[in-house]
């Protein structure tokens, strides 16, 4: 049987695992983190229960297809909640917008705050559509490492206004100042600057209207327990706590991987699932690896980084949603100092979640669960996390407790946070980047880190740093990209070659 070596358990490396047993391969998984997950880790602390790694779920399908190529039904092993209110948008001046429901619930939404914006809205979501169909159900999972292939799409792409940035997009269509925040935000939940990522990102609003927003309950943990048995009953062998050193190659072919221990383990084809700019600058041989994967990988924008409080608070916060965005009192200025100046500014906005809102048993009886995610500059800012990381858990503690979470001083029983110090030493993620590469025009599709490497030609790329994008449906459908690009195991037929050839 043909043997595959994965690198790296996150999402992506999940998916490559599962959908290559699915073509017959012997498949052995590796990370150096002692849960699988990659960032999706789960920390417990003081009787409180904390998801690290994503915590919105927007195309369910893409999971369900994991266990289904298996031969498995998801609902057996994870369920999946819908929630109502997908985003609260809370702004410095106290209102709030509820984002979520039927296109019905949403306008009546927008008629409270700007009754002039309801037609505008529905040609954003009609023009979100469009980039959705072309840009997510057609070019999502096809290869990009063919030039050839880039330019037949161009057209497509031009038609969409590609070049033009979300923040552009939405305010053809929105005129209040809130509405466009609260729809231009979504290019920060996949590391990206509203005001210059590409607008094909908005096809993240249609996607969400189109399959709702989720949770699985008992967390993401809960999701990646579910998938760690769908692979263990498939043979699929994973090894924890085992840190891989290098991709070994002879020729143009990648023969397995070096672990730190000095064990090799032999493969047909390798499955890198690490940071793309970390695995050509310090897992590959200058001499195994193209001039172009090299320079990308050292000139990349990277996105910005993320400093993340989490805490636990005795009593509970009813009147909190599942998931908030508190906006702070600038907008652009402060993505500007983010990623534009690399300053930490006085002031920030953050993401909240509060998982109790739909799963109690994140904390104890009577107490509630929270993490809230601050976007800040990325470690190629000269910041000292070591002084500005207290700092900003106080600052974040006293704005939540003067807004939303009164009390919370007084009431908090239990906290640490991270910052983007901890995404470099525990992910290996350059800069400490929250996301991997920005995604910015010049970094999507051909011009992004491919899936088919610039080096040996049996290795594969899946993940965030990868096509089609961060965010869990776009490292998910970062295998759905490697399912088209290797064969079936065993002998393979003219048939696959000639389909193989074509992608």
């Amino acid at each position: 049987m043909s043997r595959a070596v994965i690198v790296g358990a996150g999402f992506g490396g999940i998916a490559a695992a599962i959908r290559l047993r699915a073509k017959g391969y012997d498949v052995t998984l590796v990370d150096r983190c002692d849960r699988l997950g990659g960032r999706a880790q789960v920390f417990e602390k003081d009787g409180y229960r904390h998801d690290a790694g994503p915590t919105v779920i927007t195309a369910p399908f893409l999971l369900e297809e994991l266990f289904a190529a298996l031969g498995k039904r998801m609902q057996d092993y994870v369920r999946l909640e819908p929630l109502s209110t997908w985003y609260r948008f809370h702004y410095p001046d106290g209102s709030q917008f509820d984002y979520g429901g039927t296109i019905d619930d949403t306008l009546a939404e927008i008629e409270r705050i700007s009754p002039e914006d309801c037609d505008g809205y529905r040609n954003l979501l009609e023009e979100s559509e469009q980039i959705y169909r072309v840009g997510f159900e057609k070019l999502s999972d096809q290869p990009f490492h063919r030039l050839d292939r880039m330019l037949a799409e161009v057209p497509a792409m031009m038609r969409l206004g590609s070049r033009r940035t979300v923040w552009q997009l939405v305010s053809r269509h929105l005129r209040h100042e809130k509405l466009r925040q609260a729809f231009s935000v979504q290019p920060l939940l996949v590391g990206g600057n509203p005001f210059s990522t590409t607008s094909i990102y908005n096809l993240i609003h249609f996607l969400e209207r189109a399959h709702g927003v989720h949770f699985a309950m008992g967390g993401t943990g809960a999701l990646i327990d579910g998938l760690e048995r769908l692979m263990r009953e498939a043979g699929i062998e994973i090894r924890l706590a085992t840190t891989v050193e290098a991709i070994e190659t002879s020729g143009n072919r990648a023969t397995g991987v070096r672990l730190e221990s000095g064990e090799r383990l032999a493969g047909d084809l390798v499955v890198s699932n690490t940071d793309p700019a970390f695995l050509y600058e310090n897992m590959l041989a200058n001499t195994d690896t193209k001039i172009s994967a090299r320079l990308k990988a050292r000139h990349a924008r990277k996105s910005m980084g993320l400093f993340v409080l989490f805490f636990g608070t005795e009593g509970t916060y009813e009147e909190v949603a599942h998931h908030t965005i508190w906006l702070g009192r600038r907008y652009k200025g402060l993505l500007d100092d983010i990623f534009r100046r690399k300053v930490l500014a006085d002031d920030f906005s953050l993401y909240l979640h509060r998982p109790t809102a739909t799963d109690p048993s994140f904390a104890p009886a009577g107490h509630d669960s929270f993490y809230a995610l601050v976007p800040v500059p990325n470690l190629q800012a000269d910041i000292d996390w070591a002084e500005a990381g207290p700092r900003l858990r106080d600052r974040v503690v006293s704005a939540l407790d003067e807004t939303i979470l009164p009390g919370l001083k007084s009431r908090i029983r239990s906290d640490f946070f991270m910052t983007p110090e901890d995404f470099l030493a525990d992910y290996l993620s350059p800069a400490g980047a929250g996301f991997s590469i920005a995604p910015h025009f010049t970094q999507s599709a051909w011009f992004r880190f491919h899936n088919k490497a610039e080096g040996p030609e049996n290795l594969y790329l899946v993940g965030a740093g990868t096509h089609p994008g961060a965010g869990l449906p776009g490292v998910l459908s970062s295998a759905r990209v490697l399912d088209r690009l290797v064969p079936t195991a065993g002998p393979e037929t003219a048939a696959s070659r000639a389909r193989r050839a074509a992608a």
